[in-house]
């Protein structure tokens, strides 16, 4: 007797491209969509591909089934506390990958921005928070847990404490406690709450909106903006206006001023 057909196992990541806007979904739905060390390698690994990527002007990151992200995958975790070590090695490996993955959010030359539903804590917050903007829908919640089960969040702290005021962040990072999406609207987490079921579709209208500008500029200022952020007052108008002299120089800037001036729409080169 012949064996049954194995059923091809789904991706746990999928990337879909139309019109210059690249969505990444995280597609563990039944799991609650960890973290896990292999998601995040493919996350890490799809993002530098876009970032050479032309034909992309905005990535949205998005998620299957009822929960954006639970954070890490703690049952993947545990097994390695068997390890000689009890973990140690590994753990560090873990957070190392982690902090890469973030870090390549942020540094990506296209704008990314969340879509979330359900629950977004711990990595998963961390993971919103890292994006450069969000939509989130009105059953949304944002977190960082870790403290209920004797693990501070410090490396989701160091996104969130970037994105809100830091008595926001302690307080959220102390008590554990979920943050429904008005209150996180409020507090600076999150840039637009839309009717449960609507993230993708609000997040996708927010993207068409950014792709229609100059990929070029935007990627000048998406970088300005966040090294400008970690420096002092002086400092950061000194590279801010060196920035924009040299922004003034690009084929787009000629263009978009000219079209303002003769009151028509302007044809970008990206360049």
């Amino acid at each position: 007797m012949s064996k049954p057909a194995l059923t091809p196992a789904e991706p746990i990541l999928i990337r879909e491209d139309q019109d210059g806007i690249a969505t990444l979904t995280l597609n563990r739905p039944a799991q609650r969509n960890p973290l896990s060390e292999g998601l995040m390698d493919l996350i890490t690994a799809e993002l530098q591909k876009i970032a050479k990527d032309r034909s992309v002007r905005v990535v949205i990151l998005a998620a299957n089934g009822p929960v954006f992200s639970s954070g890490h995958d703690l049952k993947e975790m545990t097994l390695r506390r068997k390890d000689a070590d009890k973990g140690r090695a590994y753990f560090k490996a873990l957070f190392d990958k982690c902090a890469t993955m973030m870090q390549t959010v942020v540094h990506l030359p296209q704008p990314v921005i969340a879509a979330v539903h359900g629950i977004a804590t711990a990595a998963g917050c961390q993971l919103v928070a890292s994006c450069d903007l969000v939509v989130a829908s009105e059953n949304a919640s944002f977190g960082t847990p870790g403290v209920q089960i004797g693990l501070f969040c410090s490396s989701p702290m160091v996104a969130l404490s970037r994105k809100v005021s830091s008595n926001h962040a302690i307080e959220m990072l102390t008590t554990g406690e979920l943050v429904p999406a008005k209150r996180a609207y409020e507090m600076g987490l999150v840039n637009r709450v839309v009717e449960e079921g609507e993230a993708y579709h609000g997040a996708l209208e927010l993207a068409k909106k950014i792709a229609a500008k100059s990929s070029y500029v935007l990627k000048i200022g998406k970088e300005a903006f966040y090294r400008q952020r970690e420096m002092n007052l002086a400092d950061a108008y000194k590279y801010g206006a060196g920035v924009m002299a040299e922004n003034m120089m690009a084929r787009d800037a000629e263009e978009g001023i000219g079209a303002f001036i003769e009151k028509r729409a302007p044809k970008w080169e990206d360049r």
